[in-house]
């Protein structure tokens, strides 16, 4: 799927230096492809964190549960969130020029949507480290988290309430 993204990406890429005037309906198809990855991975991310947290430590399944932890962060969630922040960004200045009450909203809440998938990087660090106390309840509720800021960033960019 990443190398799927990437050459989509490359090819818009020329497109936005060889033909900028077709530019714009492909950088909002990727940012779109690129929110849709990352909104995947950051739903089922917790839900892996869940299960692993019930693992026994140095189990087969606990260490099946941090390989598929780091590819899914690694391979799908980290790269979507880069292009969904570039593409996005270059969006936000050249279609709106930053203006836009709901856009700064939705700018705030995809920040704080970040701040979420650092937080998570940072769990898949200590599981792989063997080092994470929380228990499964806690992922379950992080798990929450995404689901509620994608409410409301997409309410935000149709609706565009203020």
């Amino acid at each position: 799927m990443s190398i799927g993204i990437g050459v989509l990406v490359a090819l818009t890429a020329l497109l936005f230096f060889f033909a900028p005037e077709g530019f714009y309906p492909w950088a909002k198809a990727i940012h779109i492809l690129a929110v849709i990855s990352w909104m995947a991975g950051m739903l089922y991310l917790p839900r892996l964190l869940v299960y692993h947290a019930d693992a026994e430590k140095g189990s087969v399944q606990s260490e099946t549960f941090k390989v598929m932890e780091r590819r899914l962060l690694r391979g799908i969630i980290n790269p979507a969130m880069v292009i969904t922040w570039v593409f996005g960004l270059w969006m936000a200045w050249k279609i709106f020029g930053f203006h836009g009450g709901w856009l700064h909203a939705k700018i705030g809440l995809v920040l704080l949507l970040s701040g979420v998938h650092g937080y998570l990087a940072g769990a898949v660090r200590k599981f792989a480290e063997d080092r994470s106390e929380k228990p499964a309840r806690h992922w379950r509720i992080v798990n929450e988290i995404p689901t509620l800021l994608m409410i409301a960033i997409v309410i935000l960019v149709v609706v565009k309430p203020f």
